[in-house]
């Protein structure tokens, strides 16, 4: 049996559907089923279920966006900062193996020679080296609790997209906005980030760092096309002029764009399909708006 804390939530929604997709039995817990932000509550709690393997989809983000952690500083250094490390600390007394959900906002374009960040590039959007939203900075700061964790997956998710609506989708934050800046990212189509995650804990591939997004990069206005391309959506998309105008007048926290380099987990033989490959099949399976 697994363990899953933040099942609920928009990421572990899809990591509970491909448990069931794959027959493998799990417990999603919330907090206020088990306060798991209590060392003791918690370390009691996997003693007496013993868990194979646990996961955690747990943190703070903020709604409607990133925005939002600039005035919840505290929750928002707790559940990405201390709650990694706090779970490292039972899941090693316990010698429970584990993965946890990070992200790949805590890089900010590329690297100097056009190449997208590996796991072993140091967060260049940060607290240490960056002007960054707060939401970023505490991911990094996760990331950091967890350095030398023993028999720990750390798992970077990049701007997640699916066929569901969702506040946290992208294809549905698209919809939604009246206007868009353009930028070119990483994405992380949710199925198959998921499906890496349950795969690479089935085949025992080696703990550490994985940058799941899928292959290549693509800009706002390339996804949005496609978009009008598929068919199925009719909206009339609308940019900002620059990114002066995009922060004058519809964001306060400074945002990540950045491509990330994922040949690593490709090599591990949990790689994802081609970005725009995935892009499209979503497209064809669109329920949203």
């Amino acid at each position: 049996m697994l363990t899953l804390l933040g099942g609920s939530g928009f990421i572990g929604t899809a990591i509970r559907r491909e448990l069931d997709v794959c027959g493998l039995p799990y417990q999603s817990i919330s907090r206020a089923e088990v306060d798991y932000t209590n060392r003791s509550h918690f370390r009691e709690y996997l003693r007496s279920v013993q868990p194979r393997f646990l996961i955690n989809s747990a943190g703070f983000i903020g709604r409607p966006n990133v925005d939002a952690c600039e005035r919840a500083r505290a929750e928002c250094l707790f559940g990405n900062a201390v709650l990694p490390g706090l779970i490292r600390e039972v899941c090693e007394e316990l010698q429970l193996p584990w993965g946890h959900i990070s992200s790949g906002c805590i890089y900010e374009g590329t690297k100097p020679d056009g190449s997208g960040f590996t796991e072993v590039d140091e967060p260049n959007f940060c607290f240490r080296s960056n002007r960054c939203s707060f939401y970023s900075g505490t991911k990094a700061l996760g990331e950091e609790v967890l350095q030398g964790a023993e028999r720990c997956f750390v798992w970077r998710l990049r701007i997640p997209f699916g066929a569901e609506d969702s506040e946290r989708n992208y294809l549905s934050k698209l919809m939604r906005y009246e206007r868009l800046l353009d930028a070119r990212n990483s994405l992380s189509q949710l199925q198959e980030f998921a499906a890496s995650c349950i795969s690479g804990w089935q085949r025992e591939i080696p703990f550490g760092i994985y940058n799941l997004t899928n292959p290549g990069s693509i800009s706002t206005r390339e996804v949005t096309e496609m978009m009008t391309a598929s068919g199925g959506i009719s909206k009339q998309f609308k940019f900002f002029s620059n990114d002066d105008e995009f922060y004058q007048q519809a964001a306060t926290a400074p945002r990540s764009n950045c491509i990330l380099d994922s040949s690593k987990a490709t090599a591990a033989g949990i790689g994802m399909s081609p970005i725009r490959e995935a892009l499209e099949k979503t497209l064809r399976k669109w329920t949203g708006m």
